[in-house]
């Protein structure tokens, strides 16, 4: 079922940014992420939904009634919809189970199980100047699911956290999911906040939608080069430089630019149907190995979990044609 239906939405600001007229559909228990480079409208069009940015032209339908924007209402926003910014926006000198329990409308049993979820039990005694930037983002998301929203949204929740509470929160977020199947939309720059978590993306560059798809879909598929550098690192070469990937089996370029994630490359044991090079660099990655590697005419980076080869080896590079991908 259609939860949220945004139709058309535009705006300007005074700064001469432009939301250009956008559409899309959010179904009932969906995660969604909207990514975009700074400036591209993230934040703007989440704003616009939440009801507290009023649209130019458009509508935002929530379960099928108008969201009105701050123009119509005295105090913005919508009942069935919460929205987290990066700010918390927690009262100074209060305690963090008075803050909670203003808004709340669950049994104390709900609540309790909230709170487990969201990692904050040990913190309701504390008062709010009492707590780290991770504490006070969980305890802010909690205070809004306290009022039983419907639709989650999320404008990048991580950006402030340290390591540690980055992945504290996205446990919290995925758990939150699970356990009560609540709508979300994350507005997130960064591939490893959305990548694991969504079930669709919308990319949007200088407020024009881009592409929309699944995650897998966008990652393997770009529309063009904006959106596949959003969702990680790759290689694009132009026809004259993708003409040596052409001695690979199946591999036909035909004009085209080839685009190539690192994982994509493998190295290989002989060169009957792969290229031979010289390794010029070895990058340690933690989980992974890049491995720079110098072919005629280009410079390949091979990411592989094994690595056998150092600096001046030489190698065979191989390419399969299942899931290459030429942008248009």
């Amino acid at each position: 079922m259609t939860l949220l239906q945004v139709s058309d939405i535009s705006k300007k600001d005074k700064l001469g940014f432009e939301l250009q007229p956008l559409s899309f559909k959010v179904e009932n228990g969906q995660k969604v992420a909207i990514m975009g480079a700074s400036g591209s409208g993230k934040s703007t069009l989440l704003r616009i939904i939440a009801g507290w940015a009023q649209p130019d032209d458009g509508t935002v339908l929530f379960e099928g009634e108008k969201v009105w924007g701050p123009d119509y209402r005295l105090i913005p926003g919508h009942p069935g919809i919460a929205y987290l910014s990066q700010h918390y926006e927690l009262r100074n000198n209060y305690r963090v189970e008075e803050l909670l329990g203003y808004a709340n409308q669950l049994s104390d049993e709900e609540a309790g199980k909230l709170f487990e979820i969201c990692r904050i039990s040990q913190f309701l005694k504390r008062k709010t100047d009492q707590l780290s930037g991770g504490e006070k983002q969980r305890i802010a998301l909690a205070r809004l699911l306290v009022t039983k929203p419907k639709l989650l949204l999320l404008d990048e929740p991580y950006s402030n956290l340290d390591l540690i509470h980055t992945r504290i929160l996205k446990s919290v977020i995925r758990e939150l999911g699970e356990t009560y199947g609540i709508t979300s939309l994350l507005v997130s720059h960064d591939p490893d906040d959305v990548l694991p978590w969504a079930d669709q993306i919308i990319i949007l560059r200088d407020g024009q939608l881009v592409q929309q798809g699944a995650p897998a879909e966008v990652y393997r598929q770009p529309a063009d080069a904006y959106a596949a550098g959003l969702l990680g690192e790759f290689q694009l070469f132009p026809p004259d430089k993708a003409k040596v990937f052409a001695l690979m089996p199946g591999i036909v370029i035909n004009g085209r630019s080839l685009m190539v994630r690192p994982e994509q490359f493998r190295l290989v044991n002989d060169g009957s149907e792969a290229i031979k090079g010289v390794g010029k660099e070895v990058l340690f990655g933690g989980s992974y190995h890049d491995v720079v590697v110098e072919v005629p005419g280009n410079l390949l980076t091979v990411r592989t979990t094994a690595p056998q080869h150092q600096k001046g080896d030489a190698v065979f590079v191989a390419l399969s044609s299942k899931g290459i991908w030429f942008l248009p």
